[in-house]
């Protein structure tokens, strides 16, 4: 009998870890002109909530190392839902994008964006895609 309790409370907390895990989102992103500072991904999960000049209406935010004109980032236990990703080339690191008179100077990324324009402006709905099962997606950096 004590075997059956054991097995019974290893299972159920088996079962409740695999859902209380939420999904994983890796993020591979390309195109950086150099390794110098720190690549900054936000995630955004709400409509309205790109473009985002402020830098903060973002879900999740995290600061990766860029190695070979790459960056990675992972998000983890993340509920399924709709998201998308931006994110920057901080290469002076001073946790801002950096802009000339109109654009940005350091590298931009969104998902599901190949261009930026003022005739193709960000958007929410736009970048956003659903995520219902543990994901990779890629980004692609662009530059002004």
């Amino acid at each position: 009998m004590r075997n059956f309790w054991r097995i019974a409370l290893y299972g159920g907390l088996s079962i409740l870890s695999l859902h209380a895990g939420g999904l994983r989102l890796s993020v591979d992103a390309k195109g950086f002109e150099n390794d110098e500072g720190h690549a900054i991904v936000m995630l955004y999960n709400r409509p309205g909530s790109i473009p985002d000049k402020s830098l903060s209406h973002y879900y999740r935010r995290t600061r990766v190392a860029i190695h070979d004109g790459s960056a990675h980032a992972t998000f983890t236990n993340l509920p399924a839902g709709n998201y998308a990703v931006s994110l920057f080339h901080d290469a002076n690191d001073n946790g801002k994008l950096d802009k000339g008179m109109i654009f940005p100077v350091e590298g931009v990324g969104l998902s599901r964006f190949d261009s930026l324009n003022p005739f193709n402006p960000p958007s929410f709905e736009k970048a956003s895609f659903a995520l219902d099962k543990s994901t990779k997606i890629a980004v692609r950096l662009l530059h002004f």
